[in-house]
């Protein structure tokens, strides 16, 4: 069932599709990478109550969760709460949540052996609990602002599937590549095969754009990072654009936030992506230089900014503006927000975008 189908509420703020797009704004969109999330003393009561996995997949949670920002900040974007590892739970292998520790898997994959273990048919019929997240979610927005729906990407999951949880080094991962080249590529290919299902699946349920994070990019030097992750990043919009367009749906914008690759912008500007985003370590007048003028940039305040002073942050905010300058571009944090930030900084922070300029 499309999108379209559902009879969802008209947008009243649709200015993040229209920078996506390159059209003219009537201010910059501004939206925060985990918006939804531990800053917030609301959030925490969620979560006091409930496992963060309990929360992904109950829909009246997620979506609780999803508007808890909302309700306190000037955003121009919702993204729906879940998780980049519902995929390799989806796939077969059990992801807790630790306190303190983030995701652990306390099964991961030990060899190409364990390959075997991976369970890609109806994966993404195990995921329905995002899409029906997503479809109530646009009810109760009404229409305020536009739904991003996200997935990781695959040499992410893969890197997560393979090390049993975050890493400073993906050195288990990377020696896959180089111990097991032909296993490492089937596997980036069985999750680039569930990513695509995956996204298709957000856009019948009403996502109205889509974030692809490759958090792990910056594990890759620039060589591997185009050899082994690029080709498919590329195959992701090609083939959800491809099916959709077989359906008759249109294709929602997309985002790619390749965290570590400001090596690689202009390669990631060519991959189909309506929008590159870029971590703090980028020089916003070099990625606009890199991906030329047909690309959206999305980023990149340094999240550490948000603890400065208001005044300092309101100032390094309005820098970061001017640099972007007003067309195709999206203010966001250059990664995620840290649990610790003030409320109060995430107030100026979306003020200060949309007061400049």
């Amino acid at each position: 069932m499309s999108s379209s189908n559902k009879q969802f509420p008209a947008l009243k703020n649709d200015n993040l599709l229209r920078a996506a797009r390159g059209e003219t704004v009537d201010r910059i969109p501004v939206w925060v990478m985990r918006q939804a999330g531990r800053y917030l003393p609301e959030f925490q009561e969620v979560r006091k109550k409930h496992d963060f996995f309990t929360v992904c997949r109950t829909p009246e949670l997620a979506c609780e969760v999803t508007m808890q920002p909302l309700r306190r900040f000037d955003l121009d974007a919702s993204i729906i709460f879940s998780d980049i590892l519902v995929i390799p739970q989806a796939l077969g292998l059990v992801v807790e949540m630790h306190p303190g520790k983030g995701p652990v898997f306390p099964e991961p994959l030990d060899g190409p052996d364990d390959l075997k273990r991976l369970t890609p048919e109806g994966a993404v019929d195990r995921l329905k609990y995002v899409g029906d997240a997503i479809t109530m979610m646009r009810h109760l927005l009404d229409g305020k602002v536009p739904l991003i729906g996200f997935t990781g990407a695959p040499w992410t999951l893969m890197g997560y599937m393979i090390e049993g949880g975050g890493s400073k080094t993906m050195s288990k991962a990377k020696s896959w590549l180089s111990d097991h080249p032909d296993e490492s590529k089937k596997l980036l290919d069985l999750l680039t095969s569930v990513i695509v299902d995956y996204l298709e699946m957000q856009v019948k349920a009403g996502a109205q754009m889509l974030q692809v994070f490759e958090s792990s990019a910056e594990h890759l030097p620039k060589e591997q990072f185009l050899s082994v992750a690029l080709p498919h990043l590329k195959e992701i919009p090609e083939r959800l654009k491809k099916r959709l367009q077989e359906q008759n749906i249109e294709c929602v914008p997309m985002t790619l936030f390749a965290k570590g690759a400001g090596h690689s912008l202009k390669e990631q500007a060519e991959l189909g992506y309506n929008v590159i985003g870029i971590d703090w370590t980028v020089y916003p007048t070099e990625a606009r230089a890199a991906v030329g003028d047909n690309i959206t940039l999305q980023g990149n305040l340094d999240p550490q900014d948000m603890y400065k002073s208001p005044e300092e942050l309101r100032s390094l905010t309005q820098e970061m503006v001017k640099k972007f300058g007003k067309k195709r571009y999206i203010a966001n944090l250059g990664h995620g927000i840290t649990p610790a930030t003030p409320i109060e900084s995430m107030s100026i922070f979306c003020d200060t975008v949309h007061e400049t300029l």
